[in-house]
């Protein structure tokens, strides 16, 4: 089971919300059954049973093998064992009242590696203002650099120094002026337009 974060959770939840899935949890925890079989005993259809197979065995509830033609259904008791463990482990459910991660934070997540260096530079203008946002901050505000020293900066989080370093000066984040460079502050800078 992949952890117990919120998505898994309400999938479980809206897994089991159901009286169907949970008619057939019960009946595959006796032994292992087959579609046609389950379908008579809850009085459905073969298709509708199925359906809800697929909700289970997507869960990881379900371990499913084929005998020619008939394909064979068993309850996974110890995938059920670790939701529940998750459910009453004091630390797993209040983990879920941490708060979400904010869409910067999650870009950011998506394109600074955890070593701290930029895996690649994103190509929606919204997302690199976030990454550029982030990087100019290795660079104090009042100090001048010179170039290599900018370079030197910038090629700990990224190999481009070059492009880096042009987007920063064309988001006004710094300036540059007969070889020297600025951080500029931030009421300066330029926003980011375009699609996200």
């Amino acid at each position: 089971m992949p952890d117990a974060d919120l998505n898994t959770l309400l999938t479980f939840f809206k897994a089991m919300a159901n009286e169907s899935r949970l008619r057939i949890v019960g009946l595959l925890a006796e032994r292992e059954r087959s579609v046609q079989e389950l379908a008579e005993l809850l009085d459905l259809k073969e298709p509708t049973v199925s359906h809800h197979l697929a909700a289970l065995k997507a869960l990881g509830l379900l371990n499913v093998r084929a005998d020619g033609v008939t394909r064979w259904h068993s309850l996974r008791l110890e995938a059920l064992t670790e939701f529940s463990r998750a459910l009453f482990d004091r630390k797993e459910v209040a983990a879920l009242a941490a708060p979400e991660q904010s869409w910067e934070e999650k870009v950011l997540s998506g394109f600074v590696g955890p070593d701290g260096t930029v895996t690649q530079i994103p190509a929606s203008r919204r997302k690199r203002w976030i990454v550029l946002k982030w990087l100019v901050e290795a660079f104090d505000e009042g100090r001048d650099y010179l170039e290599p020293e900018v370079n030197a900066v910038i090629q700990r989080r990224h190999w481009d120094a070059a492009t880096l370093r042009r987007e920063l000066i064309g988001y006004r984040m710094m300036s540059r002026a007969n070889g020297v460079y600025r951080r500029l502050p931030s009421a300066e800078w330029r926003p980011a337009d375009g699609p996200a």
